[in-house]
């Protein structure tokens, strides 16, 4: 029972940061009918501005707490990530907007191939380690062990995710959201600027993928240039499973994603001797991925069209 409830809390680690990614990818699709497969650099491009501010912050300044050292890599990453993802929609999408559906989708694996160049060439080809801030103390939560990084960074989610769920359905900005993903030409004829509404979706998804990679580095001790592409790949995933275009739908399948890969991992390797194991979660998770859209392709919570963003 033990192993289970650790695993348990580390899936549902994983799986928050599985999600708050997700989510970006679930807007964009939901407002543009678009896959940004260069998302899951955005979290790479977060993690590498956050290591960067937390070794500057350590080695120059005045020693800090590690909440709010943190918090200065988080305040940094976000609008770095912004500034990015804009950029991509900018350069890369918005003239392809009327192109053939083929085009935007070679131009965002050209944008994800860019973005891990530019960051091999500024920060190198080699694993940066992003220095521990927080205690190592563990917390003890019904025979498992649970670390301060870990519980920041289920707190983190669980408020940015409902911060945005409730902006999406109560907020104006929200409901031109929802308008321009129901039908774009009716909502332009409403008043509503689609661009505008695009670029809201990007920087969205952007500031929860800035979060979504300081915390990624802080909670695996490592950043890379590279680091951006699985989790990505991923957190396209959940979106799909759980229904992509649907806000919950991102939230559920990142959960269940990271549930299950760290279910997966921490049981198959006492089972099979060591055969099987936490080498060999990534298999494990796509394989129910395939089984549930093979049952029901529209993935878990369906989407229907009002349900989109």
């Amino acid at each position: 029972m033990d192993i289970l409830v650790q695993q348990v809390v580390n899936g549902l680690v994983l799986g928050s940061m599985y999600a708050l990614v997700a989510l970006g990818y679930s807007m964009v699709y939901g407002v543009l009918n678009l896959i940004n497969f260069a998302h899951g650099d955005i979290l790479m491009v977060g993690a590498m501005v956050g290591v960067t501010v937390v070794h500057a912050c350590q080695a120059h300044g005045p020693p800090l707490p590690g909440l709010l050292v943190l918090l200065l890599a988080m305040l940094a990453a976000v609008p770095a990530c912004v500034v990015v993802n804009l950029l991509i929609e900018r350069i890369a999408y918005r003239p392809l907007r009327h192109a053939p559906r083929l085009a935007p989708l070679i131009s965002a694996i050209g944008s994800s191939v860019v973005l891990q160049t530019l960051a091999m060439l500024v920060f190198g080809r080699n694993p940066i380690i992003f220095p521990l801030v927080l205690s190592i103390e563990p917390y003890h939560l019904w025979g498992a062990l649970i670390s301060p990084t870990q519980v920041l960074t289920l707190i983190l989610a669980a408020v940015l995710m409902a911060g945005l769920v409730l902006l999406v359905e109560r907020t104006r900005a929200g409901r031109a959201m929802r308008a321009v993903a129901e039908n774009p030409r009716i909502a332009g004829l409403m008043g509503i600027d689609a661009v505008q509404v695009v670029r809201l979706a990007f920087a969205l998804g952007a500031a929860l993928a800035g979060v979504a990679g300081v915390m990624w580095g802080a909670t695996y001790s490592t950043t890379h240039f590279s680091m951006g592409f699985l989790p990505g790949l991923k957190a396209f995933s959940c979106a799909v499973l759980g229904g992509i275009g649907h806000l919950q739908g991102a939230v559920l399948g990142g959960l269940l994603l990271g549930l299950i890969e760290s279910i997966a991992g921490g049981y198959l390797g006492p089972l099979t001797g060591g055969v099987l194991g936490s080498q060999y979660q990534d298999i494990f998770a796509f394989l129910v991925l395939i089984g549930v859209l093979a049952l029901r392709p529209s993935g878990l919570l369906g989407q229907r069209g009002h349900d989109r963003v």
